[in-house]
This record gives structure tokens, sequence and C-alpha cells, in this order.
């Protein structure tokens, strides 16, 4: 059994998580009526069955897995129980009886059980090490620490092992002469991740596993019936009421349009406090929806807001409808072009608190396996500040919460009061991500997956997609590197290839500097993140860049105070376009 037979060799720190609880089963105290107790008792017997008697070892473990299966079948979902330790406990030593930890995450995230527990990634990350499954053991051990799972310092501590663990077997593969197959070589898998075929086997992929159990989701079989066409031309649709699970939309204006989409701004049920936006697609994609989920399931509550909320998906036969936020001062592109209409680029100081942003963004998303696809400034909604931003915001590992700000609240979202108003409470955070048609889910992919494909958006392909070759994080990464180009430049970035000394290229901006801004901070952003391979994490990349960033701006509190100033000034901009 994996959690008792399977750890890795040589791997001593990286003992099992239930080695140093599992006794705790039959120990802890039960009230006499607990009809658990019988169950927790007969494991733990087995358990010291193993232990004690070696040599009825295979009698033992097929009674362990009558015993955790049958309680399983009984117990594994009881209310009573679904903040019971010892429950999770039995859950990990079912996915051993089973052979199949997959399976059983999958079930618990489904059930929305134990998320918070740390055991519980430890124990999965430990599974899938087992199996020489390396890079999904460091996402899972990701998710855990992003989920604050308690006791998340433990977690981290576990997830640092692992991390000196695998880099020592590294070594070891490389420094042998002749070395043999290593457990950890990824196999080359390489799709393109927007096709129709592959679209169409995530489709499948996720409308068979429990699309329709998430919070929003409603489904019909039938074309859309509603009295007012939901593709029609603005003038034909503006003030009418668009009926949709028990709710009517007032639209109110027109957000934007795109190949396949239209988007408009909507109250509802005639209150004009509570203002959304409805996304029209034609033909039906309820995919957006499906990413917009996951990162409610992956991200932390604090940063949450940074990545905008669907509250709810009306998919009918003919087209589907999103639900989602509405916020009213603009993109991050209209904040670019308010500087160029008279005649300036934005200021420096702006465009380094907005990288931190980004890089903040795609540091936390890249951490649970999401990469965004679309990463550019009108995806990019402007978030202003409701208090003055000091120096301590930028000493911050995190987007500080000054009003407790908590996906609690995420019940009054989905009921459709406006997303923005929690996003408000934030004081800190500059800009929202959204429009998620072109997310990418990792977990759905083989580990070591790369992609080819071009994102067809002009300006925002990768070099890889220009060249040809596969590509992973560089499509939000380089998208990155065109916003900050924009805004300091008020131009798309250009790239040229130049040689090194040592003889190797490398991919910089063709416009030079200005000799007054931080030449050194931005020279190593476009030349880190343009020149990154596309294999492996580049987590811990864009966690450095920030921090070099932030500790400039921690340098001066004039910066900081300019800051103010220049938000101010924005806003006021953007409030009277």
């Amino acid at each position: 059994m994996v959690m008792i037979e399977r750890t890795p060799g040589g791997v001593a720190a990286l003992s099992s998580p239930l080695g140093r609880s599992t006794p705790r089963v039959s120990q802890e105290a039960s009230p006499p009526s607990d009809p658990i107790l019988p169950y927790l008792r007969s494991i733990s017997k087995a358990m010291q069955e193993l232990r004690t008697n070696p040599e009825f070892c295979q009698a033992a473990i097929e009674q362990l897995k009558v015993y955790v299966t049958e309680f399983i079948d009984k117990y594994g979902d009881v209310y009573q129980y679904s903040t019971d330790p010892r429950l999770l406990k039995i859950w990990i030593l079912y996915a051993d009886a089973i052979c199949d930890f997959d399976k059983v995450y999958k079930q618990l995230e489904e059930k929305r059980l134990f998320l918070e527990h740390a055991l519980l990634y430890e124990a999965y990350a430990l599974f899938l090490f087992a199996k020489g499954r390396v890079l999904e053991a460091d996402k899972v051990y990701g998710i855990g620490i992003a989920r604050k799972a308690e006791p998340v310092d433990h977690l981290k501590k576990m997830h640092i092992e692992f991390l000196k663990q695998l880099e020592s077997t590294v070594e070891e593969t490389n420094d042998d002469a002749q070395p043999k197959p290593s457990k950890i070589q990824k196999e080359r898998n390489v799709v393109d991740p927007w096709s129709e075929s592959t679209m169409d086997s995530l489709m499948t992929k996720i409308n068979g596993g429990g699309l329709k159990k998430f919070t929003g989701y409603y489904k019909s079989s039938k074309v859309y019936s509603g009295k007012v066409p939901l593709t029609s031309s603005l003038n034909a649709v503006k003030n009418k009421f668009i009926e949709l699970g028990g709710r009517k939309y007032q639209i109110k204006g027109f957000c934007g349009t795109g190949a396949f989409a239209k988007l408009y701004k909507a109250s509802i049920d005639g209150n004009s406090e509570e203002t959304v936006a409805l996304k029209v697609q034609k033909p039906a994609f309820p995919w957006e929806f499906y990413m917009y989920r996951q990162l409610d399931l992956r991200i932390s509550d604090i940063q949450r807001p940074s990545y905008g909320y669907a509250h709810e998906v009306h998919v009918f036969a003919d087209v589907s409808v999103l639900v989602c936020d509405y916020l009213p001062y603009g993109t991050l592109l209209d904040a670019i072009n308010s500087n160029l209409v008279v005649g300036h680029q934005m200021d420096e100081v702006l465009c380094i608190y907005y990288t931190i942003e980004m890089l903040h963004m795609l540091e936390t998303l890249h951490s649970v396996g999401i990469i965004h696809g679309d990463f550019k400034p009108d995806n990019m909604l402007v978030c202003n500040t409701s208090e003055e931003i000091t120096d301590d915001t930028f000493r911050s590992e995190t987007r500080t919460v000054r009003s407790q700000v908590s996906l609690n609240m995420a019940g009054s979202f989905i009921r459709g009061i406006g997303g923005f108003l929690m996003l408000m409470k934030n004081p800190f955070q500059g800009i929202c991500l959204v429009d998620w048609g072109r997310g990418i889910d990792l977990n759905l992919f083989p580990a070591g997956t790369e992609f080819l494909g071009d994102c067809r958006t002009s300006g925002f392909s990768c070099i890889e997609m220009q060249e040809d070759r596969t590509w992973t994080y560089q499509v939000d990464t380089f998208g990155l590197c065109v916003i900050a180009h924009m805004m300091l430049h008020g131009v798309a970035l250009s790239i040229e290839k130049v040689k090194r000394a040592d003889g190797s290229y490398m991919y910089q901006p063709k416009s030079s500097l200005k000799r007054y801004w931080n030449v050194e901070l931005w020279k190593n952003l476009f030349a880190t993140l343009l020149n990154t391979p596309s294999s492996g994490s580049d987590v811990a990349v864009l966690r450095s860049l920030r921090r070099s960033f932030q500790e400039y701006m921690c340098s001066n509190w004039q910066l900081v105070a300019k800051l103010n100033q220049l938000l101010a000034k924005q806003k006021a901009s953007l409030c009277s376009s």
C-alpha cells in the first residue's frame, strides 16, 4: 500500500503523514454512541497487525481494505463527520487501499471535503511522488499552500523538503556516467490547447466530471426562447428585460464585442445599484464559467478578487449567457490611452505599480496550474483604491486587505450583488484580470504537457508562437512584457534577437529605455521574461522580479506619495471619460 510500502526509497525526510498520526485514529476519545468507533478500532488493529506481524502482511492488508472500504461506503460523506479529521485519515487509507488517490482527491474536491486540511495535500503529493509524477506533486503542494490549508507552516516545510529531495535526485542522475531512465523523466506531450478537437475533448471531460455540480450552473437542452433576442444589436435590446433563472436583467449599455460574444451592462431586477455584465456567446460556451470556478477552488481568499467573479451561467442549445462582474472604471488599456491622448506616456511610478500587480497575478495563477492565455490590457479592469497606498503595501507578500474580504461573501455575489463592491474593499488592488475564455487548466493535461498554437491576438503572440516552438507560461509572461512596454513607451512591443558575448542569442525590446528611468529594473524584467525556457515552473522567477520592483518602491517614500497623486489624477480622468 502506498502510504505503508511505497514511500520512495531514500526519502527519509518525506515520511508518511499518516505515519505520525495514524495511531490517534483509535485513541482519540469518542462518545459511546459514536457509530464509527468500532470501525476505527478494527482499522487500528489491522494496522497494528501489519507493523508487528509482517509474516501475515497480505492477510492484514486485505482485511484493512475491507474495513476502510466499508467505512467509506457507509460514512464517507455523512455530514456529521464532514469536519472530523478522523474521516480524512480513513479517506487517505481508502485511497491507498484502492491504489487510486487521483479518484479520491477528485471526489473530495467535488464534495468540498477537507480542502482546508494540509494532510490531504501532503498525502496526495507523496502518492504522486512515489509514482514518479513529481510535477503534479509540486502542483498539489502549491494548491494546498495557496488555499492556506492548516497547518500551512507544516505544509510549506514539507514542500521545501520535497523540493530538496527532488533536487538531490536530479543531481544523482546527472552525476551518473551512464544514467538509467529516471523515474521522474516526463514524457513529451504537445497539443494545441485552443484547437476545436482539444476543446471538444476538454468539454467532454468537464461535462462528465461535475460541471453541473458547480453553484450557478444552469443548463437547458432547448434553444433560448426569451422575448428579447440575445444576439441583437444594442439598439434592439437597450432598456429591454432579459429573464434568466428567475431574475430580470435590464440592458443598460454595450461593453464590447468579439467574434463569438457580446458583452452588455445590465441592472438586476430594476435596481441600478446592482449592475453586472452579461456575456452572450453563440454557440454556447460554458468553458469560461468552468475556469472561474477553478479560480474559486484554487486561489486564496485574499487574492481571489484580482481575477473577477462569475455568478451564473445559463447554457441553452444555441447560446450561453455568463453573468459576471461589471467594473465602472474602464480597463488598463483605457488608462494607457488616457495619457496618449494628451501627448504623454504613463508615468514610470504608475508603470511600476501595475507591473507589480501583474507579476503578482501571474505568480499566483501559475502556482496553481492555471494559465490565462489572453493576457492583454483590455482584459484588465481598473480598480480604484479606497485608501491611500503606503510603503507597507509593497513590503507585503500578499495584497493587504484592511477591510476583511472573504469568499464567505460569495453567496451574495451569486445572488447578483455587484462584485465590484467587494473589489473596492481591497484598498491595494489596482487591476482585475477578466475574460477567461482562453484560460488553460494544466490539471486537465498530462504532467509536462507543452503547447503549440497561436493565440492570434495581434502583438501578443509570444516568441515561441512566432517561431513555431512549444510554450507554456510564456503566453502570459510575454503579454506582461507587451503591456509594460505599452505603459512605458505608448506603443506595442517590437523585439530583436541579439548575440551574447558567449555566442548564444537572447531577445530584447528594440526600443531604448530612457536614462532617467530605473533602467536596470526594466532591463532585468524584459531580459528574464523574454528568454524563459518553456519547461518548468516560472513562479520563483516571477516572485524574484516582483520583489525587486517592490524593494525599489520602498526605497523612497516620495515614490509612494507620487503614486497616490497619480492614481487620484487617473481616477478623475477615467471617470470623466
